[in-house]
Parts: C-alpha cells; sequence; structure tokens
C-alpha cells in the first residue's frame, strides 16, 4: 500500500463513500423529530437523489410547434414524445422487477404510469386513410378530417387546470369552444373523457384532443421523380409544399404525398427547402445513407446551386458575400444581417438581364436559414416576390445594407401585420392562436384597436353561435370521433364545432404559391442529380 500515491485511498474511497452513506441515514433515523424521519424515509426508499427538473418532465421547454388543440402538429404521429416524470426516472434507478406501485389517498386521482413510446415509427398507411386529395383550380386541396392531437402534460402546466392551460397557452378557440368539446367528448385526459375543465393536471398526464382539421391548398403541380436507386430517391419539389409535416400541413406535404401517390415511405430528408422554395430534394431510404450523407454535409462535400428571380439589374460581375447572419424569430421563421450572427458566404452570378429583373445563379457555401434570401436582401436585389424579404415592413429600403429603422419586435409585428390583412399568415408558418401579445400590434392607434376589438368581438359571437347550433345535438357530436374512421370519408367535411368550416376563404392563385427561388444541382462523392430550370427563370420570360 503506497501512501505517497494515494492508491490506498483510490480503493477505499467507495467503501468510504457507502459506510458514510449508511451511516448519516442510520443517524438521522436514530433521531428524534420530523425531519429525521422524512430524511432517513426518504433515504431508505429512494436510495438516491433526484434531480429536481425530473419531477415536472419537460420542464417548460417550449419550441414552436409544441401544442395539444388545434395547435402545430406536436411530433409526427408515431414519434411521440417521451413523457418525462419522475416515476420513469426512479423505476430506471430501481431496475427492472423492482417498480413501485404508485397508490392515492382516498379521492386522490392517481396518474397511470406513462407508456413507453416507440421512437423512429414512420408514417403508415393508417396514416394516409385519415383523408383524401382532390384537385381544384390548379390546387391540391385536403378534404377536413378527424386528428387526434396527443401530449403528455408539460411541466409549467402542472398543478395548473386545464381551464388556466386554454386561456393561457392555445388561444386559437375561445374557452366556448373547449368547454363545448368537453360536453362532446373531444378531450381526453389518460384516455378517460375529461368532465370538467377546472380539473388539476399532474406529471405525466396524457391529453389527447380531438379536432376538426383544415389545410391549407397547395399548388397541384405534380412531384416528379428524378432518380431512385437502393440509396436514394430524389424528387423536384414544387413551391408551397412543405417536406414535411409542420404547422397546419401534413397530408399536403412531400413526405405524405410521396406515401400515398409513389408508395416511397419510411424516408430520411437529406437536406431542406423552404415550403416555396422548388427543385432538387433528396431522401435517403435507410438511416446508414441518412448518416452517410450528413457526413458529407458537415464536412463540406456537397456542391449546391440554386436560381432566382431578383428586382433590378444585378451586376454583371460574380459578387460575394460574406453578411453574418442572425435569426430574428424560430417563431416567425425571420433572419437579418447582424454582426452578432453566425457567419456565412454565398457566390451570385447574373445569368440575364430583362430590363426590370435578373435571373442569378446562386451558390452558398454555408447553410444558413434563409442564407440566400437575406444575403439578396442585403445587396438591394431582393427575390422579385419574395413574401417575407421583399416586404415593405422592412421600411424604406426593404433592409438593404442592412438598415432597418425599426426595432427587432416592432419588425416581427409590421410583418405579422402585413400577412394578417392578406390572409397568408401560413407563409410564415404562422396560424391565429400562435400570435401572442408580442406578434399583435400593441402600439396600433386606437381607431384600429376598436377595429381588431370588433373583429374579435364578431368572431367570439360567431363561435358562440356555432356552440350553440351544435349543443343541440351533442349526441350525434360526440360519436363524430369515433365514428370517423368507419364512415365514408366525404362525411367528414363538415363539423358542427369547427369555426373553420363556418368560413369562407378565398382560394390563392397557383401562381400566388410560387417564389422565384429554385434548387437546381446537387452534387456530392459519387453523385449528381439535375432539376430543369423553371419556367420564370428562361430568357424570354415576360412578367405579368
Amino acid at each position: 500500500m503506497r501512501f505517497g500515491g494515494h492508491s490506498w485511498l483510490r480503493a477505499f474511497w467507495p467503501w468510504r463513500c457507502r459506510l458514510r452513506h449508511l451511516s448519516f441515514a442510520r443517524t438521522w433515523s436514530g433521531c428524534k423529530g420530523p425531519m429525521a424521519e422524512t430524511l432517513s424515509t426518504g433515504l431508505e426508499a429512494a436510495g438516491e437523489l433526484r434531480d429536481p427538473a425530473q419531477q415536472n418532465g419537460d420542464a417548460g421547454g417550449e419550441a414552436k410547434g409544441e401544442g395539444l388543440p388545434g395547435h402545430p402538429e406536436p411530433a409526427a404521429p408515431g414519434v411521440e414524445r417521451t413523457p418525462g416524470g419522475s416515476e420513469q426516472a426512479s423505476a430506471a434507478a430501481r431496475g427492472p422487477g423492482k417498480r413501485k406501485k404508485r397508490r392515492g389517498a382516498a379521492g386522490e386521482r392517481v396518474v397511470p404510469p406513462p407508456k413507453k413510446r416507440r421512437a423512429g415509427v414512420s408514417f403508415g398507411d393508417e396514416h394516409f386513410a385519415e383523408t383524401s386529395y382532390y384537385f381544384e383550380g390548379g390546387l391540391r386541396k385536403v378534404r377536413p378530417y378527424y386528428f387526434d392531437f396527443r401530449t403528455y402534460c408539460k411541466g409549467r402546466w402542472v398543478g395548473h387546470s386545464l381551464l388556466h392551460v386554454f386561456s393561457t397557452e392555445f388561444r386559437a378557440q375561445p374557452l366556448a369552444y373547449y368547454e363545448a368539446a368537453v360536453q362532446a367528448g373531444r378531450l381526453h385526459l389518460n384516455e378517460e373523457p375529461v368532465q370538467d375543465l377546472s380539473i388539476v393536471l399532474k406529471d405525466n398526464d396524457f391529453l389527447r384532443n380531438t379536432v376538426h382539421r383544415h389545410e391549407p391548398p397547395v399548388t397541384a403541380e405534380p412531384i416528379r421523380l428524378l432518380a431512385e436507386n437502393e440509396d436514394m430517391v430524389v424528387v423536384d419539389k414544387p413551391s408551397s409544399i412543405p417536406v414535411h409535416p409542420c404547422g397546419r400541413f401534413r397530408h399536403n406535404t412531400v413526405i405524405f404525398i410521396l406515401g400515398k401517390e409513389h408508395q416511397l415511405k419510411e424516408l430520411h430528408p437529406l437536406h431542406r427547402l423552404d415550403r416555396l422554395t422548388s427543385g432538387v430534394l433528396m431522401f435517403a431510404k435507410t438511416a446508414a445513407v441518412s448518416e452517410r450523407i450528413h457526413e458529407q454535409v458537415r464536412d463540406r462535400q456537397l456542391e449546391k446551386e440554386y436560381v432566382c428571380r431578383v428586382e433590378g439589374e444585378f451586376p454583371a460581375k460574380e459578387v460575394t458575400c460574406k453578411e453574418p447572419i442572425l435569426v430574428v424569430s424560430y417563431k416567425v421563421g425571420v433572419c437579418r444581417v447582424d454582426p452578432r450572427g453566425k457567419p456565412c458566404e454565398t457566390v451570385f452570378q447574373r445569368l440575364s438581364y430583362n430590363g426590370h429583373s435578373s435571373v442569378v445563379r446562386c451558390r452558398p457555401l454555408t447553410g444558413r436559414t434563409h442564407q440566400i434570401r437575406v444575403h439578396l436582401q442585403f445587396l438591394g436585389h431582393p427575390i422579385l416576390n419574395d413574401p417575407i424579404y421583399n416586404s415593405v415592413a422592412w421600411g424604406p429600403s426593404r433592409g438593404r445594407g442592412g438598415h432597418i429603422p425599426k426595432t427587432d419586435e416592432e419588425l416581427l409585428r409590421d410583418l405579422v401585420a402585413e400577412h394578417q390583412a392578406k390572409q397568408s399568415l401560413d407563409v410564415l408558418d404562422l396560424c391565429e392562436g400562435d400570435l401572442s401579445p408580442g406578434l399583435t400590434d400593441s402600439t396600433a392607434t386606437s381607431s384600429e384597436m376598436g377595429k381588431d376589438s370588433l373583429e374579435e368581438a364578431a368572431a367570439t359571437q360567431k363561435m358562440d353561435g356555432v356552440v350553440e347550433s351544435a349543443s343541440k345535438d351533442l349526441d350525434t357530436m360526440a360519436l363524430a370521433p369515433e365514428k370517423a374512421a368507419e364512415k365514408d370519408v366525404m362525411n367528414q367535411e363538415t363539423d358542427p364545432l369547427c369555426a373553420e368550416c363556418q368560413l369562407v376563404r378565398q382560394d390563392p392563385l397557383p401562381q400566388d404559391l410560387v417564389m422565384f427561388l429554385h434548387a437546381l444541382n446537387y452534387k456530392g462523392p459519387g453523385f449528381e442529380y439535375f432539376s430543369p430550370m423553371p419556367a420564370w427563370a428562361q430568357d424570354n420570360w415576360q412578367e405579368d
């Protein structure tokens, strides 16, 4: 035994810790008083000290898209969130065969243990069969359908009533809707119908809300297969179609369309394209191929080229922009040039000029969000029909040279207000329920606020009318979610509780769904894929 090298201490230390732990427990258990009893009981029963964050599961993580009622898609169906909670943590610590039985006091509501969730499950036939498409006026439309939003209780909800959660976090509908939904059997807590919104939520509570879902239309242009082999599927994505379910989109997505129309399932997106961007989109057929390509992306072995049509006469010589880009809002999806942003680089080369606008080839050497669009805005040549970065909300110069004469909060407010007026919040991947007070016009004039108040009152009055008429036939209405799968799809198209069913929205024109940005070419070790040049990039294209 060497005292100088402390080898004796390393050998003895684990036993010393155990002895100290036992001695501490015995000492306190031999003492008198409630504190001693509490400490000794806690040590003997748990045998561990748990992280306080585990007590409430998901302790307040707030990402865009999380939600329960009528909110953006919380997670891909079949890829449900793993419940957080102390029961799960302590069960893991106790090991197999030692599950602690949970018993509640008399009259206490007992929460069942969380179910195990299988991560990574792809969309299957049961998801594709939820509804169907139809084509009208150059648009691909989805018939309204019933859908279950599912989530485990968030840590920040624990100890609050359902009424509180709905009134503070899920404002897409007035409280009258949720009260009617309770009567109709639309809300479930731990798979039991909710009887009263005053019920207080507990850790690991599992909520399910059945809603009548409406999806915005997208272009009817088909998704063309550019290439397919044992490793990859490459498609030419039309503008306006999201890659995967997000926001209000589910069936009108590339993933669902490929699964339903081409029987291509369990695909792994290898890169992302914005919803309004068209062009080359690659998917891996296996996780191994996906990881290999992503390694190539991280090592910058992939080369990509885009083409776009921008305002004005772009310089004839090659232009390189290295301005750093900062995300202004992840929720709204807006970025700008800012010294605090991340470094990035884009190379531009003009291909043609028709006297009003220019066609430009773009080579992004990094992969920041909206990189091409933000750099073009900074250069003073925004994409001709970019609904975000060619907006008057940026000020008179529209962000040229990074000059934005307003705060980020004012910019976001003005962008949201502009798209609210155009009924085009989907461009920002938002719906009315996403609009927190910070995104509304808090500095509006009294006349504008009066107008907003009148519109809100009218919307509430309409919802009250919907609820009143629906309450006359709650028995029939309550059967709708359970029977939806058994009925003909056409019978799902209207719902007595759905305020969206009462609205008449004007369809967008197909050309309104196109932004002049196109992924032209993707190249990597051993592969290269091209998409045809779009019509708006042709030399003889004329503006309307």
